[in-house]
């Protein structure tokens, strides 16, 4: 039985897309997947997740969230703000490549570098040094802006990315992502010694109530976030200062995870002024924080692969510094 998919299209005067989309009769899920299925490679999952959060999307005139349910029959609005034109040039910029191949690349992310072009950062960027790498060699999933992010780091955190040459690959690693199957394991400095070897953090996270640039432990509109940690070495020094060296591993991905969390069990992440001290004793320029280990299925070959990258010296700097204080 072929079941029809009704969308129309119109634009508002300043030139917005709308796009009024009818769910098929007989299907009823999320709205997120239900819209990423139902309009193909036209807007990813995440797209669209954004474009929720930021209240594009609406049903019955109501802005809703990623989780909400909808129903055969239900119209969904969704308002695609203008595309902004921006030229994103190649740029000739060092790149840490861990691995490579026909579908992905492994880029270990230097301190300090942005993943992809936004606001104030149209150059310098991981995504201008990719173009230059790998030429149109990049899934467009993700846009323009965004070609082969399949996922991101924050700039002052370190370490292993995945980047998709093609949709292909770019949608299978999306779809380990949607499942949180895939390996990440970061090593950070925090602020405090530990009683315990080992812990879990569980609660949900969402955008911060009052400053919406900053995430937040949000139990009634967060989504579910854990983090799971281990100790590798406390440090009390002889000035009375705590640190502590730890291993986190992801069970979720959500934006600011391991520092919203850390923080909410007072051991911020060392060098974080957003969530953590204001004042940074080490002058890090940001949160001490390395992405070491990433691990997923390979889109082609079906198998497990995973890859490593060693501290950045201004991490192992720091920690020998610390050991020396105590």
């Amino acid at each position: 039985m072929s079941i029809k998919i009704r969308i129309s299209i119109w634009f508002l005067r300043d030139m917005s897309e709308v796009i009024n989309y009818i769910v098929p009769e007989g299907s009823s899920g999320r709205i997120d997947k239900i819209l990423s299925e139902g309009l193909g490679d036209s807007f990813s999952r995440s797209r669209i997740k954004d474009l929720i959060e930021n209240g594009n999307i609406t049903v019955n005139d109501d802005h809703v969230k990623v989780s909400e349910k909808v129903n055969g029959g239900t119209l969904i609005v969704i308002t695609v703000p203008d595309i902004v034109d921006a030229e994103i040039k190649p740029e000739n910029i060092p790149l840490d490549i861990v691995y490579e191949d026909n579908d992905l690349i492994i880029v270990n992310k230097p301190k300090g570098m942005v993943v992809h072009p936004a606001a104030g950062h149209t150059s310098g960027t991981l995504v201008n040094a990719l173009m230059y790498h790998c030429g149109s060699e990049l899934s467009g999933i993700n846009g323009e802006l965004r070609p082969g992010i399949v996922h991101r780091i924050d700039r002052d955190t370190t370490g292993l990315l995945v980047i998709c040459k093609n949709d292909n690959a770019h949608r299978k690693i999306a779809e380990q992502l949607a499942v949180h199957s895939i390996t990440r394991r970061y090593e950070a400095l925090v602020y405090g010694c530990f009683k315990e070897s080992d812990g879990t953090v569980d609660a949900p996270l969402g955008r911060h109530p009052v400053d919406r640039k900053k995430m937040a432990i949000n139990y009634e509109h967060g989504k579910r976030a854990v983090t799971h940690f281990s100790v590798l070495e406390n440090f009390h020094t002889r000035q009375n200062k705590e640190y502590a060296h730890i291993i986190c591993r992801l069970e979720t991905g959500r934006t600011h995870q391991i520092r919203v969390h850390m923080a909410s069990i007072h051991h911020p992440l060392v060098g974080d002024t957003v969530y953590g001290p204001d004042k940074d004793p080490f002058h890090t320029e940001g949160q001490v924080l390395h992405a070491g280990v990433l691990g997923f299925i390979h889109p082609s070959t079906g198998k497990y692969v995973e890859f490593s990258a060693p501290l950045p010296d201004y991490f192992t700097d720091l920690l020998e510094n610390i050991r020396k204080q105590c």
